[in-house]
């Protein structure tokens, strides 16, 4: 494995190092991960996140399931199960347990098949990430020539960067081969409540890397598509169906809305990895994740004495409902930036992928 930056390290004894997510901007802490289970729980809870960094760890996880279970690959089957229901939408990660599981069936070394594989399965992400890198920066290029832009401004949602997909992430990856190139570019960065990735992890990794970029409530950016103050919206995605229906992070849809309305080109970046080929009709067919709504009510920051704190904002006994993703029609997507190229959002152009 290679790269500058990667949100998890295999450790020396074969154990997997994570950096935890749920406590940046401002703690970095490192969870060690030595099981099956453990990564099962690191999924769940979102100590690790992010459509490629799951499947990546995912992958470790049959590789920390096979030190487990060396000569058992029945079990080993069996307990796979577990990480790959840890969580539902994310196509990545059953992508991942499923290729792992594919290429140990017949193994008769699994700890060594398995490692070898997961760190495969890795690198192939990020030259995933360089290519998607590459061409989503020529795109940023070609509408600045269109629009005789010295300058662009980027509407992104969530995180889809390094700490999402190793090494420069999808919908970032075309935003820092920008700044490598020189480009003037700013990011509105939304917040993306519940959890607030944007606020804390996107805004993170874009002030470590020196790029301009502003924080923005997750309501605020239909009224700077409406005063021309955003030139391009990029998100990732957690699946994306062969018909082109995207499922991202719950907002996502809204901004999509608005970007068809003000005539702002909407773009998707993502690892081919991410693409479910059986699916079609993403609203009826996509499992979306309702998960704790303590997420809704209670949040974390730092106070004015630089506690890191735990608060709740909302009235005691109030019900929260907290769906983690939505599904935004193939219709109101502009293209999708694949390490393959840009493809068109419909089921003919994806099935061609194939």
């Amino acid at each position: 494995m290679h790269g500058n930056y990667r949100p998890f390290r295999l450790t020396d004894n074969g154990d997997l190092e994570v950096l935890d997510q749920r406590y940046l901007p401002f703690e970095k802490r490192i969870r060690t991960l030595k099981s099956g289970a453990d990564v099962v729980a690191a999924i769940s809870d979102m100590t690790v996140r992010g459509a490629g960094v799951i499947g990546n760890v995912a992958a470790f996880g049959m590789y920390l399931l096979a030190r487990e279970f060396p000569q058992d690959f029945h079990r080993l089957e069996r307990e796979s199960m577990r990480i790959r229901s840890s969580r539902p939408t994310a196509v990545n990660l059953m992508w991942a347990v499923d290729r792992m599981l594919e290429k140990l069936r017949q193994s008769r070394q699994m700890v060594a098949d398995a490692r070898a594989e997961a760190i495969a399965i890795c690198d192939e992400d990020v030259a995933r990430s360089e290519a998607i890198g590459v061409l989503g920066c020529d795109l940023i290029e070609h509408i600045m020539h269109n629009h005789k832009r010295k300058h662009i401004n980027i509407l992104t949602h969530c995180n889809a960067g390094w700490l999402a997909i190793i090494d420069n992430g999808s919908a970032l990856a075309p935003i820092y081969e920008a700044h490598r190139r020189g480009i003037d570019v700013h990011v509105w960065v939304d917040e993306t409540r519940p959890r607030n990735q944007g606020a804390s992890l996107t805004a993170w990794e874009l002030q470590e890397s020196g790029i301009a970029h502003t924080i923005i409530a997750d309501n605020t950016g239909g009224h700077l598509m409406q005063h021309g103050k955003v030139d391009m919206v990029i998100t990732g995605a957690d699946r994306v169906t062969r018909c082109g229906d995207v499922a991202n992070k719950i907002g996502t849809y809204l901004k999509a809305l608005a970007a068809q309305d003000n005539h702002v080109p909407f773009y998707v970046a993502l690892p081919l990895s991410t693409f479910d080929f059986q699916s079609c009709n993403g609203i009826n067919e996509i499992d979306i994740e309702r998960r704790s709504e303590d997420e809704i009510h209670m949040i974390r920051g730092i106070d004015r004495q630089g506690t890191l704190r735990e608060l709740r904002i909302t009235p005691h006994h109030a019900k929260g409902a907290n769906y983690a993703f939505d599904v935004t029609p193939a219709r109101l997507i502009t293209a999708l930036i694949t390490e393959a190229g840009l493809i068109d959002a419909n089921e003919k152009a994806i099935k061609a992928l194939q």
